[in-house]
């Protein structure tokens, strides 16, 4: 595989990261008013990221790695790749349990609830009540 590269996803190609979406993750969606991380070699994106922007903070969010490029560490070196991003402001993440100590190798500390913005607490709740079993994290340099 080529060696990747790490960048805010230009916005004239915003279409590609929602088909890379419909592809492999079809429950998430990217917005345009996200800002979107992406890996990609020289023929394709492998993995993206994308971070919804609150007044003093913001959520990461729709973490995705192609599924045949899964269990080589890309996930984390999409995350170090995007490091100016998540000291910019505050950064929270819902991680999926399964996938804690994943966020907690790359920096990420869980938190209790009650350490979270409002706005995030809220919708984490919903998220919870659909079944989505999602720990509270945030960034820490």
């Amino acid at each position: 595989m080529s060696k990747l590269r790490f960048h805010p996803l230009e916005p004239l190609r915003f279409p590609l990261i929602n088909r890379f979406y419909k592809s492999y993750y079809p429950a998430g969606k990217a917005k345009k008013d996200e800002v979107i991380w992406v890996g990609e070699d020289n023929s394709s994106i492998i993995c993206c990221v994308r971070f919804k922007q609150f007044d003093n903070y913001q959520l990461l969010t729709g973490m995705l790695v192609h599924p045949e490029q899964r269990g080589m560490g890309l996930a984390k070196q999409l995350l170090t790749g995007c490091y100016q991003q998540l000291i910019e402001t505050p950064c929270y993440c819902f991680a999926f349990a399964h996938l804690e100590t994943l966020y907690q190798g790359a920096n990420f500390i869980t938190l209790p609830e009650s350490e979270l913005p409002e706005p995030l607490l809220s919708r984490l709740r919903r998220y919870r009540q659909s079944g989505k079993k999602l720990v509270a994290m945030r960034y820490q340099p």
